[in-house]
């Protein structure tokens, strides 16, 4: 298949996950966060739209890469689809066009690259910030964010025992059974949250939630905690005092104190916006320590970055070029 600049490119969600490994996500995640970090970037966009029972974002970014991209994302957000329609809570599209000259190369479902770099975003900052001989994690939330940032996590430690926990306990239990004979190592379910938190060294929130309800005298000395869920200004998971009291890495500052679990401890004058440790690019750029003691409590806010779906979308173009996987449209005819 030849590279036709008159014709996009349209990849389902299964064409999507058959081109890239979350090893592939983890690693060209990282790169966007070090382009970022080191400055070889301007700052992504983002635009939030509120509707009844849920809401859109648009996240856009340009990368310039082996050739320059740029990617925008328009996500819908609808917390009570399951039950009201049997659909999922986040459906999508990614448009990737060439940054030289605007043409659409493609149209994908953002649905599988949504999950997958988000999960890859975690295992990246926790490579940098969590202990390097972490063993046990807490997954909150068994849905497929969880399974996916499980996944991501066993490719960085050596992981022993995860806990895992959800309001639905036989989603929770479901998801334990898959996920030890998938990994090969103990995924239990819990009832008690607060406990599985007490015993971890990683702990991973990816909920809908609107209410905190990890709370700051859960979280151990030592201990690396992922707040994956916040992506609104409605949403929350964290005790804010648990950042304003500990060392917390945000993934872009701007867009973190504005829909991040930050904008709550903000909001709350618990903290200046100053008191904010570094962005995570810093960190991987080196222009900003990461883990300095092993006692010290971390909290990463992961709103998601738009220069990581940019990045996402260019390689399963490309994969999806090299293998001959998707169909073509011509708009302009």
């Amino acid at each position: 298949m030849n590279d036709m600049p008159d014709e996009t490119l349209l990849l389902t969600r299964s064409d999507v996950a058959a081109l890239l490994a979350i090893d592939d996500y983890i690693d060209t995640v990282e790169r966007a966060f070090r382009l970022y970090g080191e400055g070889k970037t301007e700052a992504p966009g983002i635009l939030g739209v509120h509707a009844r029972d849920g809401g859109f974002h648009i996240k856009a970014g340009v990368l310039d890469l082996e050739r320059s991209f740029f990617a925008a994302k328009v996500n819908a957000n609808f917390p009570n689809n399951a039950k009201r329609f049997g659909l999922p809570l986040i459906q999508g599209v990614i448009v990737l066009a060439d940054a030289e000259n605007g043409s659409p190369l493609a149209v994908m479902d953002s649905m599988e690259i949504t999950v997958q770099r988000t999960g890859a975003a975690t295992a990246v900052a926790a490579k940098y910030l969590a202990r390097a001989d972490s063993k046990t994690l807490t997954i909150c939330g068994c849905g497929n964010q969880g399974e996916v940032s499980l996944r991501a996590l066993s490719r960085i430690f050596a992981l022993e025992n995860a806990f895992v926990y959800d309001i639905d306990g036989a989603q929770a239990k479901r998801f334990a059974s898959n996920l030890s004979k998938e990994l090969g190592f103990r995924v239990e379910p819990v009832d008690e949250f607060a406990r599985a938190v007490r015993q971890s060294d990683v702990v991973v929130t990816c909920t809908p939630s609107t209410r905190y309800y990890l709370d700051r005298e859960y979280v151990q000395p030592g201990t690396f905690v992922a707040a994956v869920g916040a992506d609104s200004e409605t949403k929350q998971e964290l005790d804010p005092t648990l950042l304003a009291q500990n060392k917390t890495v945000v993934d872009m500052l701007e867009q973190c104190a504005v829909i991040g679990e930050l904008h709550h401890a903000l909001d709350s004058d618990l903290m200046p916006k100053e008191q904010v440790h570094a962005e995570l690019g810093q960190v991987i750029a080196g222009t900003k320590p990461g883990r300095v003691s092993p006692e010290e409590i971390i909290v990463f806010d992961s709103t998601g970055m738009a220069l990581q779906d940019v990045i996402a979308a260019a390689s399963v173009y490309e994969k999806a070029l090299l293998n001959n996987v998707g169909g073509r449209i011509s708009f302009g005819k």
